[in-house]
């Protein structure tokens, strides 16, 4: 069986012709053909799309800043990346920053 094009989870199974995803709920026929981004998840599982506004979940220290992010920060129109930290934005009072998904979550 296929990985899922989606979430690449290898649980899938065949139904009637289609390949279904269990854990996002994706379904694909085999000649379906796929163009699959760049797939970033927050922090409870909502998948995250250039231009979203995400708030922070906890306090994060900001190397050469004298203070930190707090938590509730609100952060508008994100673009997403490659890499370790997956969020390309511009925090209030910090300027141009790059965040993981994982510490923030969709609004």
């Amino acid at each position: 069986m296929p990985n899922c094009p989606m979430c690449q989870s290898e649980y899938t199974y065949e139904d009637r012709g289609l390949f279904v995803c269990p854990e996002c709920g994706h379904e694909w026929s085999e000649n379906e053909v796929v163009e699959v981004g760049l797939v970033v998840k927050d922090s409870n599982g909502n998948q995250l799309q250039d231009g979203d506004s995400v708030s922070v979940i906890k306090d994060l220290k900001v190397k050469g800043a004298s203070g930190a992010i707090k938590q509730g920060t609100k952060v508008k129109n994100i673009r997403l990346v490659e890499g370790d930290h997956n969020i390309d934005c511009k925090v209030d009072g910090f300027g141009p920053m790059k965040l993981k998904s994982e510490f923030v979550k969709k609004l």
